[in-house]
């Protein structure tokens, strides 16, 4: 049986082992990962099995356009090859919807295969006045509206948003890392 819950800090080793395998060593070089450098997602899921170990994952993050208007980004989400077929992925996603649904969220965009996403309600052609900072595939710019024409008001280039990773900062003044030691 397959158990999804939201993602804890034992689960980093085996999702970045997952995304290895499923995306290659050169994933961090995509376009999509511009929005999540040292940024925290603002929804993590993993996929478990019966002996607690990580077979799926997806992650949402905080963007917005250039006047500030929030949404999603989506990705990446993968699920362990020998798995895969058993709808793990299915679940990962319509959890992952419900949540953000539930969370009040205008809108979520993602950069993947429409025949695949399609089945969960995302579509293209609702992105016409966004871009991502870098090389972008419209064929391939999906997003989904819990607000209706919440997509069609983003524009420009959507960039991350929310919660720096403390992890990920090197070389910062000693006073802005304090913020992170009263949170």
């Amino acid at each position: 049986m397959i158990h999804i819950l939201e993602e804890a800090p034992n689960h980093i080793g085996a999702r970045e082992a997952l995304l290895d395998q499923s995306f290659g060593l050169d994933r961090h070089l995509k376009t999509s990962e511009r929005l999540r450098e040292g940024r925290l997602p603002a929804f993590a899921y993993s996929a478990l099995d019966d002996d607690e170990r990580l077979v799926g994952t997806v992650r949402l993050w905080s963007i917005a356009d250039e006047a500030g208007s929030p949404s999603l980004m989506l990705g990446p989400i993968a699920v362990e090859k020998g798995l895969q077929g058993q709808r793990i992925g299915d679940r990962l996603m319509r959890h992952a919807l419900h949540q953000v649904a539930h969370a009040g969220n205008g809108s979520i965009v993602l950069v993947g295969d429409y025949a695949y996403y399609a089945r969960f309600g995302f579509a293209q052609g609702l992105l016409d006045q966004a871009t991502l900072p870098g090389p972008l595939e419209r064929d391939r710019f999906l997003g989904i509206e819990f607000v209706p024409g919440h997509l069609a008001a983003l524009k420009g280039c959507l960039n991350g948003t929310g919660a720096i990773d403390p992890a990920a900062i090197q070389h910062v003044d000693p006073e802005f890392m304090q913020v992170f030691k009263t949170v």
